[in-house]
């Protein structure tokens, strides 16, 4: 029951509520502001002009102390480790805001990467993800409990959060070995829970997103159940993403059944509304083309006059980009789509360590060739730079990556023209 409106006025001024005395102090000065001007205006003399410029000064001081003191002791409330970051807060709620409109395509740890970098220029993020996972525990949870994978869905909305956070580590958080929750991450469980008690997979991800804080949104490219297909160049066929990565066929072209499913409405409207869109990076056929073959998204995306940027992997992926160079990515990505859905590449020149390539090796997965003059004869124009990370594995370096991004957007890509 809600209580009558002078009940919840008189509750602020209970005892400990650490607001009535900045109130106080601030209505002290603006009865001082007040004072100070009428005599500061006034004919009575220069000491009484002087005397009312002084109270006015101090009137003023009140005043804005006491704003200041009781915002502080509004966010010690509500965000009670952050009250010493009111600039910062300010500054990704205002200026962030502000930023442009970017819509980002894939799946896997290539996406949540490039969204570590853009979420600091930007809170207008669009992560559209593809919905074809049915490995590891987004492939369990599927398949128990009948819902989209909600893996890749999970790693974008972490790599979005606004707060380097406790919630962040036990989104992560994987269940080890003799755990009845073996194999699966805390935050899979988490949105597979929300999708049952809400009976909404996009409404799960949509409270998800509240919990982490997350700089933009998160879109899955589809709410059908897809299976992915692959029909290699032998003309035989392999079903499910976990079986097409573990077959050593080359791919002539992927699929989804049901083909053309129906894409998520805001999908859509983010694409129309983009001020840039980014495919990549990611798995070629098993993470960045699925969303293309959504029905509409191809269509939208060619039609757009935002400007259109592929990320080329950097390595290629034993049994989907073997033997590739960067020019056959863009041509696979055509081959499923239009010309015209591409305007940039954005492709890796920088040296990979020896110990990463013998690592590598022992993997089937070989430095992907910058072959920029092959993409330029097609008609696309290219950025060729040292974008990696080598720490633990040979990734893209998201502040790199934003930055290459952040250029194309402001057209400053003089050194990127055909």
């Amino acid at each position: 029951m809600e209580l009558p409106i002078h009940i919840r006025i008189f509750k602020w001024l209970s005892p400990g509520m650490k607001v009535k005395r900045w109130m106080l102090l601030c209505a002290l000065g603006i009865i001082m502001v007040g004072i100070g001007s009428v005599k500061a205006l006034s004919r009575e003399g220069i000491g009484v002009v002087v005397l009312g410029c002084l109270i006015l000064t101090y009137g003023v001081t009140l005043v804005i102390l006491g704003m200041k003191m009781m915002v502080k002791s509004f966010l010690t409330v509500f965000l009670p480790e952050r009250e010493k970051e009111i600039v910062n807060i300010l500054y990704e709620k205002r200026q962030l805001s502000k930023g442009p409109r970017i819509v980002a395509l894939g799946g896997g740890t290539g996406l949540s990467v490039l969204l570590h970098g853009i979420k600091e220029y930007t809170s207008n993020t669009t992560a559209i993800v593809t919905v074809a996972d049915d490995g590891g525990s987004s492939g369990k949870l599927r398949e128990e409990f009948d819902i989209l994978p909600p893996g890749d869905i999970r790693n974008c909305l972490v790599a979005l959060a606004d707060d380097e956070s406790l919630m962040r580590d036990l989104f992560q958080f994987r269940f080890e070995e003799g755990s009845t929750f073996k194999g699966h991450n805390f935050g899979n469980l988490f949105i597979t829970a929300l999708s049952r008690v809400t009976g909404d997979f996009e409404k799960a991800i949509k409270e998800s997103s509240k919990v982490l804080a997350i700089r933009g949104q998160v879109i899955p490219s589809t709410l059908i159940k897809v299976v992915l297909v692959a029909e290699h160049k032998d003309k035989t066929e392999t079903s499910g993403e976990t079986m097409i990565s573990k077959s050593l066929l080359p791919i002539e072209r992927i699929y989804l059944k049901p083909e053309n499913p129906i894409p998520t409405d805001d999908a859509l409207v983010a694409i129309r509304e983009a001020d840039i869109i980014i495919m990549g990076p990611g798995s070629l056929y098993t993470s960045i083309i699925p969303n293309l073959l959504v029905s509409g998204i191809k269509e939208s995306i060619t039609e757009s006059k935002a400007r259109k940027v592929y990320i080329c992997n950097v390595m290629t992926q034993a049994g989907e980009t073997d033997g590739y160079k960067a020019s056959d990515h863009v041509k696979a990505i055509v081959k499923h789509t239009f010309p015209g859905i591409i305007d940039y590449c954005i492709v890796n020149t920088g040296p990979i360590p020896e110990e990463f390539i013998e690592k590598y090796k022992k993997e089937n997965s070989f430095t992907v060739i910058p072959d920029i003059q092959n993409i330029r004869d097609m008609g696309y124009s290219v950025t060729g730079e040292d974008v990696v990370n080598t720490i633990d594995y040979v990734r893209h370096n998201p502040i790199k990556l934003a930055r290459i991004v952040m250029n194309i957007l402001e057209g400053k890509e003089a050194v990127y023209k055909r």
